[in-house]
């Protein structure tokens, strides 16, 4: 499987199949997850030998209608994340919340550290 397939199998149960590399359309239904690899920690042997794993900066978007669902689904997304012991991920931080006046929609990210 790739990551994206692991990212989606682990995440798409919390928001009914609605998670999307980037973005998603405006017309999508909420909540959903965005998401999208921010960098990762190189990996090299001094030998040129192939590195058998990559590391991942991945940024998890969650997106709702009000503040609590947005509150809740991250937490949710990180909980989700740091249990799946295919993605072992690593949350870098906490998250960061936002408001997208135009579209009024509620939103939080948080970025996490992958090994895939």
């Amino acid at each position: 499987m790739s990551i994206e397939s692991d990212l989606y199998a682990a995440l798409a149960p919390l928001v009914a199949g609605r998670v999307y590399p980037l973005r998603a359309d405006p017309e999508t239904a909420r909540p959903f997850i965005t998401y999208q690899q921010v960098g990762g920690r190189s990996v090299a042997f001094l030998e040129s030998g192939v590195v058998g794993k990559r590391n991942g900066r991945f940024q998890f978007n969650a997106w709702a209608e009000d503040f609590q669902e947005v509150a809740n689904l991250m937490r949710s997304i990180s909980d989700t994340l740091v249990a799946n012991t295919t993605l072992r991920a690593f949350p870098l931080g906490e998250p960061v919340t936002t408001f997208e006046d135009e579209v009024a929609l509620f939103g939080a990210q948080l970025d996490f550290s992958i090994w895939f």
